[in-house]
């Protein structure tokens, strides 16, 4: 990509500054937007840089204000992602990457180097809940022998805005709104859809975030991302571009949106209570560590540019390349010691891995520094055990707050000739940036070729599934109906419009809004891509049990038979079974030995599992007490709702009857006879029964 000089583009209207109309100008002196110290601001859109395509400077005083006053709005809880969980792993290495890297934990298959990692939510405070729909944080600690490395990405590939100096109105704009205090946790009010309805570099973004992807069925089935394009480096000094993937060994699977509702209601600790558990009882969460790479002059070639983050590279264009795994095979010990006082920085990177120029990194690198010394009191933050690396450590760094350490010797600054047991630079191992020519007239602009903001966009909508992309029509719905201001929803139809019609006419006729669209014209042609199968879970998701959750709902009298046969297929497939009994003291089985639910009930709704098997006790009178239960009637009706696969035995008939469900081994509600388990076990791997969707959720 060449160095554009055009002038600083509206990321709205696509109308250039000369020509005098960008959006939302002051109209007099008093309307001006100015620093915290008064100055006038004269581009609150893009931050300095050294050419449009080139590295942010370190001399932009109004993002560094900016941003630090963001870093410090809360204390302690960070400002976001707020609510996260934390396990323990290693990684290994396939073998030697020598060839696109020279760092250390990416050589030696047999070395196993450990890791944190933290999951987390976006939006939400640290009380809300794990199933929000949000953007999910994936970020890993690598423990390496050359220092800390630490990828802080998502489970979205991409990012709502271009450049670093958007983060804070972002934020802002999607927290609860200040004169109110809330909604929490959620985006579906009118200062986000005002914000991104104005920023239309936000749309690729927004497909992912409406999609099934902003609701995981749990961590362990999150895909990661790095985000942005990184630099590998090799011993040559060679560079290539790399775009880091983490891939879930169980398949990427989401829940839906009315499951994920009652779900927070139900168990609102979700997604901690599922790898807690999990990491228990020994069923290790594992991911593949993947890259794409890629040359500058293949970047160059590419119809987008690399350097922005609301752009993907498609894997049919760049396939993805192993690296390594990662297992968490071991809970915290204390949440807050580890999970809440980690402190992940992009900036912490070892020798072979390095930076782009991307402006949105570019910002990241100075602010999660800055935001971990706020929250963490001081910059001796790395002493604390979880974040402290596992290598040695020797520096001249003195004192501040928190100093845990006594350092010893009258030497405290480099060079000095009077301590020769001082630490020295090392120019062959140590680490070196990239040698990358910058030539570029300073200013505040945006390269040209970040201005296509439809096309990736469009690639995602047609890349999905029929139920995927009823869901996205439903998440938009659901979003843009809570918008409170008209025009906010018109200008989000019409660029809905663009990205596809078909998308912008359902949205507007399950508002209400048929026709409202406003007219907006894109900055740049968009481009029509051939569909990518990668970005579809359900095209390609596996077709398994493992990792999964049977849900047993039973009662006294328990079919003893039945129980032993679904713990005894459950192991086979790598599968866990769960038992809903109506009380939560125990109960028996059919054969008089003592049972243990694991769930009563009214705290057991069938949300909490993948596919269920309904067997009351043998007994009439049993069956009927079931019967006679609201929260037994709506257990079957959510789970045939939810579209899960339903085994049930004779008993449970009249409870199927009065909850509206009809057995139909073919759609999935399956009697379980000798012949049905094998059926039960097959559609069950199948996650959901898609076909029932259109009659219990029209679209």
């Amino acid at each position: 990509m060449s160095d554009s000089k055009t002038p600083s583009r509206c990321p709205f209207t696509g109308k250039t500054a000369n020509g005098g109309e960008l959006h939302q100008h002051a109209s007099s002196k008093e309307d001006r937007l100015t620093t915290g110290q008064g100055l006038p601001v004269s581009d609150d859109q893009n931050s300095l840089k050294a050419g449009s395509r080139g590295p942010t400077l370190l001399e932009d005083f109004i993002l560094r204000e900016k941003i630090t006053h963001f870093d410090h709005e809360r204390i302690p809880e960070r400002v976001v992602h707020a609510r996260g969980y934390g396990a323990h792993g290693y990684f290994q290495s396939y073998g030697c990457h020598s060839d696109i890297t020279k760092a250390g934990f990416l050589q030696d298959p047999d070395e196993k180097t450990e890791v944190f990692v933290r999951f987390s939510t976006v939006a939400g405070s640290e009380g809300s809940l794990d199933t929000a729909r949000d953007v999910r944080g994936f970020s890993v600690k690598f423990y390496t022998k050359e220092g800390n490395y630490d990828l802080v990405g998502n489970n979205i590939p991409v990012f709502f805005i271009q450049d670093a100096i958007k983060f804070p109105d972002l934020i802002h704009s999607v927290k609860p709104e200040p004169d109110r205090g809330f909604p929490q946790a959620q985006s579906a009010h009118d200062t986000f859809w005002d914000f991104v309805s104005l920023s239309p570099e936000s749309m690729h973004m927004l497909m992912w975030v409406m999609s099934d992807r902003a609701i995981p069925r749990s961590f362990r089935m999150m895909e990661g991302f790095g985000v942005h394009t990184f630099r590998m480096i090799n011993e040559a000094g060679e560079s290539r571009f790399v775009k880091f993937h983490w891939r879930p060994k169980l398949g990427t699977f989401s829940l839906i949106w009315d499951e994920a509702v009652k779900i927070g209601g139900a168990d609102p600790d979700f997604h901690r209570r599922d790898l807690w558990q999990a990491i228990e009882s020994g069923d290790f969460p594992e991911w593949e560590f993947c890259v794409q790479v890629f040359t500058e002059e293949e970047a160059d070639s590419f119809d987008f540019d690399i350097l922005d983050p609301t752009k993907i590279v498609p894997e049919e264009k760049v396939p993805l390349r192993p690296l390594g795994k990662m297992v968490l095979n071991r809970n915290v010990d204390n949440f807050f010691a580890e999970t809440e006082q980690v402190a992940f920085c992009p900036s912490h990177v070892v020798p072979g891995i390095d930076f782009s120029d991307d402006p949105l990194l570019q910002g990241r690198l100075f602010s999660y520094l800055d935001t971990q010394i706020s929250r963490l009191g001081s910059p001796n933050f790395n002493q604390l055990p979880v974040n402290a690396p596992k290598c040695p450590m020797r520096f001249f760094q003195r004192d501040a707050q928190m100093q845990t350490q006594v350092p010893k010797g009258r030497v405290a600054n480099q060079p000095n000739s009077l301590d020769d047991g001082s630490p020295r630079e090392c120019p062959e191992t140590g680490f070196s940036s990239y040698p990358k020519k910058e030539n570029g007239t300073k200013g505040r602009v945006r390269s040209e070729t970040f201005a296509d903001y439809y096309s990736q966009a469009r690639l995602f909508w047609n890349s999905m599934t029929e139920p995927e992309r009823n869901h996205i029509v439903g998440g938009f719905t659901f979003e843009l109906g809570k918008c409170e201001t008209p025009q906010i929803r018109k200008r989000m139809l019409g660029h809905l419009k663009l990205v596809d019609a078909k998308l912008g006419e359902k949205v507007a006729a399950a508002l209400g809004m048929d026709g409202e669209a406003l007219d907006i014209e894109p900055a740049v042609p968009i481009i029509e891509y051939e569909p990518s199968q990668s970005l579809s879970q359900y095209g390609k998701a596996p077709h398994t049990l493992e990792g999964k959750k049977i849900g047993i709902l039973t009662s006294e009298g328990a079919p003893n038979a039945l129980l032993e046969k679904a713990m005894k297929i459950a192991k086979a497939e790598g599968a866990t079974v769960e038992i809903v009994a109506p009380k939560v003291g125990r109960c028996r089985t059919s054969d008089g030995t003592n049972l243990e639910p694991d769930h009563f009930l009214a705290g057991g709704p069938s949300m909490l599992f993948d596919c269920v098997i309904i067997a009351p006790g043998g007994d009439e009178e049993e069956g009927k007490a079931l019967i006679d239960q609201a929260d037994a009637v709506d257990w079957v009706r959510n789970a045939f709702g939810h579209l899960k696969v339903i085994g049930f035995t004779e008993s449970a008939v009249d409870l199927l009857e009065k909850g509206g469900v009809k057995p139909n081994a073919e759609g999935g509600v399956i009697p379980l006879d000798e012949a049905g388990w094998d059926d039960f076990v097959e559609q069950a791997k199948a996650y959901r029964v898609w076909d029932r969707e259109p009659m219990v959720r029209p679209v």
